[in-house]
């Protein structure tokens, strides 16, 4: 499997203190099944990282994951929030794509509602890049309006949930959204979004398994899908085949909505 969002460099923003700490994160991607990680630490108003600094520091863990044999390979990345890189230079987010491909990795706000949302991921777009959602499920404003999340996909935008949403790491309300939108054929890829080996260590087998998401989806879910995104290719067909469950109850805005957490 390929994991597209991982946060396993150290030291860098909120995954691994250290690099004894992203070797053991690699360690357990491996027991996992995952034979490539993306690095995906975040570029925001808080975490200022730069795409020399992810480069470098890719190329030193895969060097230390040689020597110690662990058998995963490492990409660069970034998980850039949508209000910090409407801001960034088209330049430095060229760099900063997953796997050097044209697909970024965008963080939507979490708050319940964001204004401009559909603005800045157009200015993004009419800039010539190609967008990539990071747990689009944890955002409350979609959870608001799920539609407008579809109107994003319609208009080019891919949806990439973590796991842990699927086995309810994040609440009951979260899990139900992530359902629906994998019955709805909304989401393109999941991953681990792991930030270390424990407490949100790498995996994404058993979220599949808690939404009954098998065989040729699950390969497109987790191979095929993650594979074009870093070599730049067109996105494979969904494969057929529905997700049980009710269609469309998801789509009416919930009471009271809370605010899910992001990260």
């Amino acid at each position: 499997m390929i994991d597209l969002h991982c946060h396993v460099l150290a030291g860098i923003d909120d995954g691994p203190r250290d690099n004894e700490g992203s070797l053991a994160l690699a360690r357990a991607a491996a027991a996992a099944g995952i034979d490539t990680l993306v690095a995906t630490p975040h570029v925001n108003w808080r975490y200022a990282n730069d795409a020399d600094t992810i480069a470098r520091l890719v190329d030193e863990l895969n060097a230390r994951l040689a020597e110690h044999d662990v058998r995963v390979g490492v990409r660069a990345g970034a998980e850039v929030a949508l209000t910090h890189a409407a801001e960034m230079d088209s330049g430095e987010l060229a760099r900063l794509t997953l796997g050097g491909g044209p697909w970024l990795l965008i963080e939507p706000p979490t708050t319940p509602i964001a204004i401009g949302l559909e603005g800045m991921v157009a200015g993004l777009q009419a800039r010539g890049h190609s967008l990539v959602f990071a747990h689009p499920e944890r955002c409350a404003s979609f959870h608001r309006d799920p539609q407008l999340l579809a109107s994003l996909v319609r208009a080019g935008a891919l949806c990439s949930i973590t796991a842990g949403s699927l086995v309810g790491h994040f609440g009951g309300q979260v899990r139900r959204f992530s359902e629906g939108l994998l019955r709805e054929g909304l989401v393109h890829n999941v991953t681990s979004d792991a930030h270390d080996h424990v407490r949100r260590a790498p995996g994404i087998r058993a979220g599949l398994e808690r939404a009954h998401v098998q065989g040729e989806l699950a390969d497109w879910l987790t191979v095929g899908v993650p594979a074009a995104i870093l070599a730049g290719d067109e996105i494979p067909q969904r494969p057929a085949g529905a997700i049980a469950g009710a269609r469309r109850r998801w789509l009416r805005r919930p009471r009271g909505l809370g605010q899910p957490t992001g990260g």
